[in-house]
């Protein structure tokens, strides 16, 4: 398909309307594929990193309320102005939440399984996103939920025959996708990703949404989605990753709305590109209450100034740029002038619980600069009154360390399993749950 002659699934026009508490030393360069384990290669750079405690006039940051009212909106703004652009518009008026299903004995009768249409313009023909909510029978009150975007639609995400399979864009993550048309072969192929029964079991819900339907990831096609309410067009307009993490925080407003669900314990959940998505959701959106990064890589959790695997130069380049804004585009091949990376965004998570989760042969994300990251942002945690990531060595495969900044190694390569998701628990039962 070119993408120059627009997506074609629902055609529409737009409308107007303290500090590293160890010091970095170089480490492996060059890990160049997700293929290639960490560490395989030889010595890597890094580049003297963001200081977190230290504003851009050079004074420091030695208070809660100096970084609340000053060193925090500071980096949101460098965050705005040079990577993700800037959120112009916040809840629309129009919004409006239609219940199209709600199912009481779903999964055997373990869940109650609800579909809600969320309509950006207030209407059936306008841009808009199915929500996929799955909550737990056996739990009376509200209960804790995991909310986080899928890439092929709600129906791959389980196996469950009465969903609808979907008419608008989706991916193909793991498969080709022929013009990105989803069908009946699809269902349930991201279960894994996904295990309702586990999350259900342990007593948390689960919603899911398909990033797809809010904007297609293709280049030049954000007027199909909520950009369109304000169109880009400067250097510092916001990127696709800022219309679905967006989109995020209009799901959250029809979960604050469910009795069943405890808006004040909804979770960002995401991965690779979605996992930079749940961070920038989160870090604007302070409603969400903790972030799960699963493998969100460059560009996400992990350190760009440390050389090694994805570049700003790939994250800029012609397929995937439009996830940021145009001025992004500056940093390529150039991180040492990056005035934000990935410590900074995961800062912005304090003080609420933040789970990072690595995969050992994900090089291209560079899960030991995800760890790393997790480390630098325990200063502004600990500024805060709480731990950050209680230890300073990266652990082995097959670690959970459960402090409030959590960090959890898996053996393996760029995915969600399984053991991603029974790591996720156990943290969120000491982090999440009341």
């Amino acid at each position: 398909m070119d993408a120059d002659r627009g997506f074609q699934f629902r055609r529409r026009r737009p409308v107007s309307i303290r500090r590293l508490g160890i010091a970095l030393v170089a480490a492996a360069i060059g890990c160049a594929s997700a293929e290639d384990p960490p560490g395989d290669a030889a010595e890597v750079e890094t580049l003297p990193l963001v200081d977190l405690l230290v504003l851009a006039d050079g004074s420091v940051v030695e208070t809660a309320e100096d970084w609340r009212d000053r060193r925090r909106p500071e980096l949101l703004e460098l965050f705005a102005a040079n990577m993700h652009g800037r959120t112009p518009i916040g809840r629309p008026e129009s919004l409006r939440f239609v219940v199209r299903e709600e199912k009481p004995d779903a999964r055997s009768g373990s869940a109650t399984r609800l579909r809600v249409g969320i309509l950006f313009e207030g209407r059936e023909g306008g841009r808009r996103m199915e929500l996929l909510l799955h909550l737990p029978n056996q739990v009376e009150g509200p209960v804790p939920v995991f909310f986080g975007l899928n890439f092929d639609g709600n129906f791959t995400t389980t196996a469950e025959d009465d969903l609808p399979v979907p008419d608008h864009y989706v991916q193909g993550l793991y498969q080709k996708v022929p013009d990105h048309r989803a069908d009946e072969s699809m269902r349930g192929c991201h279960a894994s990703m996904w295990p309702h029964d586990a999350i259900l079991a342990r007593g948390y819900g689960l919603a899911t949404a398909c990033y797809g339907e809010v904007e297609p990831d293709l280049p030049r096609q954000w007027w199909h989605g909520p950009r369109v309410l304000a169109p880009p067009g400067e250097p510092d307009s916001w990127g696709a990753i800022g219309g679905w993490a967006w989109a995020m925080s209009r799901a959250l407003d029809y979960l604050e709305t469910h009795p069943r669900v405890d808006a004040g314990r909804v979770a960002a959940v995401g991965f690779s590109r979605l996992g930079k998505t749940a961070m920038w959701a989160a870090a604007q959106d302070e409603r969400f209450a903790a972030v799960i990064s699963q493998n969100s890589g460059k560009g996400g959790v992990s350190l760009s100034k440390r050389i090694s695997g994805e570049r700003v130069s790939n994250l800029t380049g012609t397929s995937i740029g439009h996830w940021f804004c145009p001025r992004y585009r500056r940093f390529a091949d150039n991180e040492a002038a990056l005035p934000v990376d990935g410590n900074c965004l995961a800062a912005l998570i304090a003080p609420r619980p933040l789970l990072i989760l690595s995969a050992s042969e994900d090089g291209w994300s560079d899960p030991e600069g995800e760890f790393l990251s997790g480390r630098s942002a325990g200063a502004v945690y600990e500024l805060l009154g709480h731990e950050g990531l209680e230890t300073e060595e990266w652990p082995e495969p097959g670690v959970l360390v459960d402090s409030r900044v959590g960090y959890y190694l898996r053996r393996g390569k760029h995915n969600v399993t399984p053991e991603d998701w029974r790591a996720t628990l156990d943290w969120a039962d000491r982090h999440l749950k009341r």
